[in-house]
């Protein structure tokens, strides 16, 4: 059984008065930020613990540590971890009880198989070093498996497992080595804000003032978030493993064995001393302490319960049959704080001031490293080093509400090992925000997704009992659907509901300056639009957003509904007193009209005069259509000649009724998500988290196109230079020879049998019937007409990088 150190060394010393960084929290996580602020120069640092360092689930976690997640990014952040405990190590002078043995991901099926393959080509364009073995080979490094059950298995020589307790003890002795310092049974028990944004923590041992405060609580986040009134989505969960009695055929190997992970058993499995330990995911998920963790809940751990995980079991048994002839020693059953889709939660909180998290971390020796890093480079200098959406704390907003997160968190825990397909729609936590418009929609045939937490539609069937689709790699049964979509909207005219775009207003007489200054493109004149990139001080792009000037003082910026609290989080940032600010996407809902007949339709709608003449490309009013009030807008992201029609959400309903009644002879439809995401391929415009976001600046994505350089804006010096410099890489567009199947995003492209750069997404495009993607290659291959192959499930297809967009290049169509 785990057994929780004591720190002989802890210090003695008062605790100081004031901190520049207050960490609460002794785990892994904690422990890691203490030690990478330390470490980059801020020595002003001090870490707060409750009770002894890794109290939480620290201690009794399993230990093993791997590199692959659904995130090349979060990946990247692993491989940094595994590579940091050395480090560490030697600066504590406090063993992590490293053993790098290599390890395996087994796939016992063609489905598993393929996710490796995907794995292995994202691995390939990111530099780690993984490789397929055979089941023989799978059995000649680990004689207990069983080899007839599997079709193949990734291999990273990167993976293996540490002493838990340990790592996070030279975390927080490295930590103080470099200048900071952690102090034990100093738990916080009540905190407030000064005027001036910094936090009083009161402690038994008395009260810190600190600039900025992380809340690293673990199981008790939840709580430490309570103090400041903050609600976080996190679960504990319930998680079981076993560790065998000796078994003879691990003792007498000769060499520590490769950890693994088997996906359809939903096992995890690793040496332990002379046994074996075996950990698995539930299929039904116990959430632990819904209503809160309780603050006296100590080095405790819960009671087994071998029925809830006795099918994985057999399953695994049959797979390593050692491991059941073996007795079981002991049997832990521990709590594990999960997020919603289980990746953590960090960075400043959207709405505080100097207010950190870094929870909801549950793979936190994987991770924790990694966390630490980004953390530290985000508090010091205002932004992390590589892209962390993944894991930034503002993809939720407030729709993720502590039963929501209950409900996910559970779901995410029984599917830990459980493949979701690009194509794939979880079922928990649904209608948790709708529009006026679902039941509408859904009664037409709307199959619907959900984002930032707003059902929307992805496709539509021929009613609600057609709107249906297995998960899949492959093209599925909603593709014919999506032409049917395509070719209307193509031909005729298509409406798409537009609730889950961000819209956020600027008021006063300060917004035109600030707005220039924040934005490095155009702000246009009163009744028109512009599109603008946003960038970071360091020149990375941080947003895509069309401006309207509503008047003199007045703006409304659309982007991406995924970012608007990270948005909110950047505008609010430094704000000056005279512009009034506000995230205002739940109070404009609306549709898109698009077609070469959507100016016929809304001219039945409207008493205005919206011909080419009188409404522009880019123009906008507010006016009435429908006969409610809106906000209308000559852009479109489908390529045709289209609009935005915004209104109110409790105009939506009567909106929606005038479009379909005026719409019928047109050849009117609705049209989904995968529809416009087909048609915009087929222009080459890029989409925010995919093929924008910060891993690149504005002159590899092409964002340049869209810079006002007259003018001085945020991250102008880093562009300039980047300019000068000329990029290393490029976002292109490609066609791909390939039928049945086609990219969703991170496969690798090849030229010459090196790997030259990645996809950053792809699909369909239904009007030119060509599979076409989207990525960032090297500037030697981004010419137009150059050949690569692009890795799809394994196989290597050819593809040709395009120079201007398939479909209607000069953008005529859009301009009618």
């Amino acid at each position: 059984m785990p057994e929780i150190q004591k720190d002989a060394s802890r210090p003695t010393k008062k605790l100081p008065s004031h901190a520049k960084v207050v960490v609460i929290g002794g785990g892994v996580v904690g422990c890691s930020i203490l030690f990478h602020l330390a470490k980059f120069g801020w020595k002003d640092v001090v870490l707060l613990e409750r009770d002894e360092l890794t109290s939480g689930s620290s201690w009794h976690a399993a230990g093993q540590i791997h590199t692959i997640s659904s995130d090349p990014n979060i990946s990247r952040l692993q491989s940094y971890t595994i590579d940091l405990y050395k480090e560490i190590e030697e600066t504590s002078g406090h063993s992590v009880g490293l053993n790098i043995t290599g390890g395996f991901y087994l796939a016992s099926n063609k489905t598993w198989y393929d996710y490796l393959k995907r794995e292995r080509s994202k691995a390939r364009y990111m530099g780690l070093n993984q490789e397929f073995i055979s089941p023989k080979e799978v059995a000649e490094r680990h004689p207990l498996i069983d080899p007839s059950h599997y079709h193949a298995a990734l291999w990273d020589d990167q993976d293996g497992d540490l002493d838990p307790s340990g790592a996070t003890y030279a975390f927080a002795k490295a930590a103080k080595v470099h200048g900071a310092q952690y102090f034990t049974h100093c738990g916080v028990t009540s905190m407030s804000q000064r005027p001036d944004g910094s936090w009083d923590l009161v402690t038994p041992k008395g009260t810190i003032n600190a600039e900025q405060v992380v809340n690293c609580g673990g199981l008790w986040a939840r709580e430490v978030g309570h103090m400041s009134g903050i609600h976080l989505p996190v679960q504990p969960m319930e998680h079981h493993y076993l560790i065998t009695e000796k078994i003879d055929a691990v003792a007498n190997h000769g060499s520590r064995l490769p950890a693994g992970i088997d996906y359809e058993a939903n096992i995890y499995f690793r040496q332990e001393r002379q046994g074996m330990l075996l950990g698995t995911y539930e299929p039904k998920g116990t959430p632990w302490k819904v209503d809160g963790t309780p603050w006296d809940f100590g080095h405790e751990l819960l009671q087994p319960d071998l029925d809830r995980i006795a099918d994985r079991l057999e399953m695994s048994f049959e797979r390593i049959p050692a491991i059941g002839e073996a007795g079981i020693k002991d049997m832990i059953n521990g709590p594990f704080t999960f997020g919603p889709d289980g990746n953590p939660m960090i960075g400043p909180v959207p709405g505080m001031k100097n207010y950190w998290v870094a929870v909801g971390v549950m793979a936190g020796f994987c991770q924790g490293g990694g966390v630490g890093l980004t953390m530290a480079e985000w508090m010091m200098d205002g932004e992390p080093s590589i892209d962390v959406w993944a894991m930034d704390v503002a993809r939720f907003g407030e729709f993720a509400t502590p039963d929501w997160g209950t409900i996910k968190s559970t779901e995410n825990y029984e599917r830990r090992f459980v493949m979701t397909f690009p194509n794939e729609t979880l079922p928990k936590g649904r209608m948790q925000k709708t529009t006026a418009l679902y039941d509408r929609l859904v009664a037409k045939g709307a199959r619907m997704g959900q984002s930032f937490g707003l059902e929307n539609a992805l496709w539509f069937a021929d009613g609600p009992e057609d709107a249906h689709e297995d998960p899949t790699f492959e093209r599925n049964r909603s593709h014919a659907y999506v032409a049917r979509e395509v070719k209307a909207v193509r031909e005729a005219v298509g409406g798409i509901e537009i609730a889950n775009f961000a819209k956020h207003t600027f008021k006063g007489a300060g917004a035109r300056a600030y707005l220039d200054s924040i934005l490095a493109g155009y702000v246009p004149k009163p009744g028109r639009l512009a599109l603008t990139p946003m960038l970071t001080p360091k020149g990375k792009l941080y947003g895509d957003l069309t401006v309207a000037c509503l008047a003199e003082d007045h703006f409304m910026l659309f982007g991406s509904g995924a970012m608007q609290e990270a948005h909110r989080r950047w505008f609010e940032k430094d704000k000056p007193a005279d512009v009034e600010y506000e995230n205002v996407s739940d109070d404009w809902h609306g549709i898109a009209l698009s077609g070469p007949k959507s100016r016929a339709l809304l001219q039945r709608l409207t008493r205005d005069d919206v011909s080419a003449e009188a409404f522009k490309f880019r123009d906008l009013r507010q006016t009435y259509v429908g006969g409610v009030p809106v906000i209308l807008n000559r852009i479109s992201f489908s390529g045709e000649l289209g609009y935005e029609i915004y209104c109110k959400p409790q105009y939506l309903l009567r909106l929606a009724e005038a479009v379909e009644g005026a719409g019928q002879d047109l050849g009117y439809c609705w049209y989904g998500a995968r529809a416009l995401m087909s048609m915009r391929l087929e222009k080459g415009w890029g989409v925010w988290t995919l093929d924008f976001r910060p891993d690149f600046d504005a002159i590899e994505s092409g964002m340049d196109a869209f810079i006002n350089w007259n003018k001085d804006f945020v991250g102008k010096a880093a562009t300039l230079a980047a300019k000068e410099q000329g990029p290393t890489r490029k976002l292109v567009t490609m066609t791909i020879d390939v039928d049945g199947i086609d990219v969703s995003n991170d496969e690798a492209i090849l030229r010459n049998g090196d790997a030259v750069g990645y996809i950053s997404s792809g699909g369909y495009a239904h009007h030119v019937q060509k599979s076409m993607a989207m990525g960032y290659v090297d500037v030697a291959s981004a010419e137009a007409g150059t050949l690569v192959q692009v890795e799809i499930l394994g196989e290597l297809y050819d593809a040709e990088i395009l120079g201007n967009p398939i479909y209607d290049a000069n953008g005529a169509n859009m301009r009618a």
